[in-house]
């Protein structure tokens, strides 16, 4: 009994489960009222995460660190914070061309709870450790913890274990910095205040969590070279869509056709950086990924001395 009122204070005073005056009276308003309310409520999460570049861009520099000697990015997380970090793991291998190991997401209650939620799951900080555990974390890997709510156990488990076998570590969270006990490397606090319906953090705070995640895991592939300008070039081909887009990625950027643009990605085997730098040099399939491997996957790099 103790342990639950403690539990009903902590929740009592966070900043997600506070009641938002901008919304009391949202269930007398007509569906055009409703979407305003939320849309002006969105608005104050980007300035948010505005507040936290700072500590964002630290943590981009130690996860590209990370993987570039071979270490994971690990995100761990509960209820819509766990499914959001399953969503950005899983989008990176087509993106970005990563290896699925490379960038994992943990959600409590294991897959089920990606579809049906396991609410219960949730409150064992051992069951966090224990998955840890299970991943074989090492000091070379980065885990994330994810919990809107800053409390969430088995959150806390996986961040503290992981700290204990010396991984980097970061946690982030939509309440302020102040209401969390925990200690991680890096501590991003997103406070975007009470929802609009109270306490229900898949709004602005998931949409804080997304916009954090996007630059995490963007600002990490960019550091290793996986973009050149600003067009994703180490996408994997897995459907007919990315096919196509590689083709105008190498047509854009080298301007040439569609039929050139095949052949090179035929003769690449479907790679599209190889491709696009035997386009812009001359040089054939062997020399292109000779290059790019003594320039780290870095196409500017790469081009420098052939540009005049």
């Amino acid at each position: 009994m103790k342990s639950d009122q403690a539990l009903f204070k902590q929740l009592q005073n966070l900043l997600t489960e506070q009641q938002n005056p901008e919304s009391e009276k949202i269930d007398l308003a007509d569906a055009r009222t409703i979407v305003g309310i939320i849309n002006n409520e969105d608005k104050k999460v980007a300035f948010a995460v505005e507040e936290r570049l700072d500590v964002i861009a630290r943590a981009i520099d130690a996860i590209a660190d990370g993987l570039g000697k071979g270490g994971r990015l690990l995100y761990f997380g509960a209820g819509t914070s766990g499914r959001l970090g399953v969503l950005d793991a899983a989008e990176c291998p087509p993106t970005f061309g990563t290896d699925p190991e490379t960038v994992q997401g943990f959600i409590a209650g294991g897959k089920e709870a990606m579809f049906v939620a396991q609410e219960g799951a949730e409150d064992s900080e051992a069951f966090g450790a224990e998955e840890v555990q299970r991943q074989n974390v090492s000091s070379k890997d980065i885990v994330a913890g994810l919990a809107a709510s800053g409390r969430t156990p088995y959150v806390h488990g996986a961040v503290n274990e992981a700290k204990r076998l010396g991984a980097v570590t970061i946690f982030l969270t939509t309440v302020s910095a102040d209401q969390v006990e925990i200690d991680a490397d890096y501590m991003i606090d997103v406070p975007v205040g009470p929802e609009v319906i109270m306490g229900s953090t898949r709004m602005k705070s998931a949409t804080a969590q997304k916009m954090v995640l996007n630059m995490l895991t963007t600002g990490t592939m960019i550091r290793l070279g996986k973009v050149f300008r600003n067009v994703m070039v180490d996408l994997q081909l897995t459907n007919k869509k990315l096919e196509e887009r590689a083709k105008r990625i190498v047509m854009m950027l080298a301007g040439i056709d569609y039929d050139e643009a095949t052949d090179y990605l035929n003769k690449a085997d479907h790679h599209v950086k190889t491709a696009l730098l035997m386009a812009l040099t001359g040089l054939g399939k062997e020399g292109a990924e000779i290059k790019l491997r003594e320039h780290n996957g870095f196409i500017r790099s790469a081009l420098k001395e052939y540009q005049k």
